[in-house]
């Protein structure tokens, strides 16, 4: 029988590249998800039962307990940007990633993957640098021969980052950005499962290895590739940390009055983390280490986001028809 690999938070925009992998390299895999009526799409990334959805809540012992029975991997990919009722950055990041870790040693699970992020600080500004630094030291403590893969902000079809500010621009002449001189080294989401597939394998050193992609660049850089892709014309405003701060501040104000029927557009910890560049660290192990060399984010791109256009799917035909005329 194939092995078994378990991915908490599977079909989430990281976890469902792993699973795709994972199940192209024969693997039957289970993805442990909140909601599996709203995961049913993983299952064409295999043949017919061999990639399946099931219910998980990261915040209960007996749920993770389930989830793994019979797994010769895990992989735990669960993370929040902002937090939501009980999902808090201590419950999901810290807690629950210590969860798996712990019931994973108690089952004599040999192998486990910890999805984190560039900047995990016990000391960091922010409660996401914290709690991911205590997710990873909780995963170490009772795996101590897990992967741990921190990447820098990620790319894909399906980001919340790229595709958020392209649609942003829809609506006015203005893109705001908060900390438009911080760097970052985008990575591509299929990269970062290559990295988790030879961990789960067995071909990946234990350890932290630090993923960004080819490139670094400040956050205005960023939306300036973006705009040229979408080919749209906008004024990037900075918005200053006070400022930011403050807008913060009000944003979780009304989220909590609303009891989260109004989202918060960006978080005061949130900003925090904007603060602080996000690039790869020297001395690090990183996708050299796994021998992946990591795509850049001008081939991807405009495969996804030509929707923003402002002719969309016609951008193209439209500019070759003007070259014609000329």
């Amino acid at each position: 029988m194939s092995k078994l690999v378990t991915i908490y938070g599977g079909s989430g925009f990281v976890g469902r590249y792993i699973a795709r992998r994972m199940a192209k390299e024969g693997w039957r895999v289970r993805v442990a998800v909140r909601r599996p009526n709203e995961a049913i799409f993983v299952k064409p990334y295999g043949v017919v039962g061999q990639v399946e959805p099931i219910l998980c809540n990261i915040r209960d012992d007996a749920s993770v307990r389930a989830a793994m029975q019979g797994a010769d991997a895990v992989v735990n990919c669960v993370g929040v940007l902002a937090e939501s009722g009980k999902n808090t950055f201590e419950a999901v990041q810290a807690e629950g990633a210590g969860r798996v870790a712990r019931l994973a040693a108690e089952a004599g699970i040999a192998t486990m993957v910890q999805i984190s992020a560039i900047g995990a600080d016990t000391t960091g500004d922010s409660a996401y640098q914290r709690t991911k630094a205590k997710g990873e030291s909780a995963v170490l403590e009772h795996m101590p021969n897990a992967v741990i893969l921190r990447p820098s902000i990620v790319f894909g079809p399906e980001d919340a980052f790229f595709n958020r500010f392209a649609d942003m621009t829809r609506f006015g002449p203005v893109l705001p950005v908060v900390g438009a001189d911080t760097r970052f080294q985008p990575v591509y989401a299929d990269d970062i499962a290559k990295a988790a597939c030879l961990a789960i394998i067995g071909k990946a050193t234990p350890g932290i290895y630090e993923l960004g992609g080819p490139d670094v660049n400040t956050f205005r850089e960023l939306m300036q590739h973006m705009l040229k892709v979408i080919r749209r014309r906008r004024l990037i405003v900075n918005i200053p940390f006070p400022v930011a701060t403050l807008m913060g501040a009000l944003f979780d104000l009304a989220n909590t009055i609303s009891f989260g029927l109004i989202p918060a557009a960006i978080t005061r910890d949130q900003v925090k983390n904007l603060r602080t560049d996000n690039v790869v660290s020297d001395g690090v192990k990183t996708f050299a280490d796994l021998g992946i060399k990591p795509v850049a984010l001008e081939a991807v791109l405009p495969d996804y986001l030509w929707r923003f256009r402002p002719s969309g799917q016609y951008s193209e035909v439209k500019e070759s028809a003007k070259n014609l005329r000329a």
